[in-house]
């Protein structure tokens, strides 16, 4: 690669933090297995003027989909899991859904499969008080929050079960709709294997990949590495630490009762890089193999129909479709991108963003601590810099 042209990145990621928009950023870029770009930028911790560092501690928030997706896929691979299969034969709580119409509450065509679940095609949502079937769900969130508080724990089987029990939003496979649909694949890995979600990421990814720092929780002797993570306020046109919880997380200092497949892992980038760089490699990493080559293509290729993909309508993914829980590019011109089809990925509500292009065995990851997910606009930027580096 280009190492000149990759020096262009540095003054669009000190842009934000001279902009008081993010307070620091960790970027590595890979190519062919080799490191060719790492830098840190600003401040894990702004206020106290604490860098951010190597193995500085990430919320992965969203980044955590892929791997439940792979922790999906294991079973897949032993005939443990099939992606046909109906959620309620491990899940009493999907057992007679309904869906919300206008014309009030009817019953499903068909139940929700566990292909729904990794193609967010199930019609389960996320918390959102904007529509019903988001109000419904926020109300659980909130009754959830406040067992926590009173010192009632709510697991990961309980939570999953109690969002079972509440409408859907369309007829399972008729639109793609982003929701709590990787955390039931969670719930769902603990019934087939019969250990704590934690447990079987750490026997069969974390433990195998050497991934030493990403986990549920941050462990005491670890916390002075974990980054505080902020929010933009307009009032003070700056950014401030963040003092909320956000889709029931709250407290990293210790292991939580739920468990959440789709938001709940801590990491470090380099961490991160170890599991990006297993699926770049086809499935292997250090001589581990974790999935086959061809459930590696499988989990990469686009699985929304047309009328599916309606929904899927993100400005940021124009140009992508979406398969187990990531995107992944079909169309260079609509995305704007001078990248690969079959380029995949994805990003976290706190900023974080990877891709892993297979075709030119590539990868970014660059990690921020920002609610509100990631700005398109700056890694489009990076995008371009690192594609138009290579030669």
């Amino acid at each position: 690669m280009n190492n000149k042209q990759l020096q262009y990145m540095a003054p669009v990621i000190q842009q934000e933090i001279d902009s008081n928009s993010i307070a620091g950023a960790s970027l590595l870029v890979i190519h062919n297995n080799e490191e060719v770009y790492r830098e840190t930028f600003g401040f894990a911790d702004k206020e106290n003027k604490k860098p951010i560092a190597k193995d500085t501690i990430f919320r992965l928030y969203s980044m955590t989909k892929p791997v439940t997706s792979v922790a999906s896929m294991i079973l897949y691979e032993r005939g443990l899991l099939d992606l046909n299969a109906p959620v309620s034969k491990y899940l009493d709580g999907f057992k007679n859904q309904k869906v919300y119409t206008e014309q009030g509450l009817v019953d499903v065509t068909r139940e929700v499969t566990i292909q729904d679940l990794l193609n967010m095609t199930s019609g389960v949502v996320y918390p959102d008080g904007s529509y019903y079937v988001g109000t419904l769900m926020q109300e659980l969130y909130d009754e959830v929050d406040r067992k926590e508080n009173s010192g009632e724990r709510v697991d990961t089987l309980t939570f999953c079960n109690q969002i079972g029990q509440k409408p859907l939003e369309f007829q399972p496979g008729e639109c793609w709709r982003y929701g709590a649909s990787a955390d039931i694949m969670g719930a769902v890995i603990e019934v087939i294997t019969g250990k704590k979600f934690s447990q079987y990421l750490q026997d069969e990814i974390f433990t195998p990949l050497g991934m030493v720092d990403t986990g549920f929780y941050v462990p005491e002797e670890k916390l002075n590495r974990f980054s505080l993570i902020y929010e933009y306020k307009d009032d003070v046109k700056n950014i401030v630490p963040f003092d909320w919880n956000f889709l029931g997380l709250r407290d990293y200092s210790t292991p939580p009762a739920f468990e959440s497949g789709g938001a709940g892992l801590v990491s470090t980038i380099d961490d991160y890089s170890k599991f990006t760089s297993m699926l770049v490699n086809h499935g292997i990493y250090n001589g581990v193999r974790i999935l086959g080559k061809k459930t590696i293509e499988y989990i990469s290729t686009n699985q929304l129909t047309d009328i599916q993909a309606k929904g899927y309508n993100w400005p940021q993914l124009q140009g992508y479709g979406y398969a187990n829980l990531m995107r992944t590019m079909i169309n260079k011109e609509l995305a704007k991108s001078n990248g690969s089809i079959g380029e995949y990925g994805w990003d976290g509500w706190a900023g974080n963003y990877f891709f892993i292009d297979p075709k030119e065995n590539l990868i970014m990851i660059y990690m921020i601590q920002k609610c509100g997910g990631t700005n398109p606009e700056v890694t489009n930027k990076l995008r371009s810099i690192i594609y138009s580096s290579l030669e």
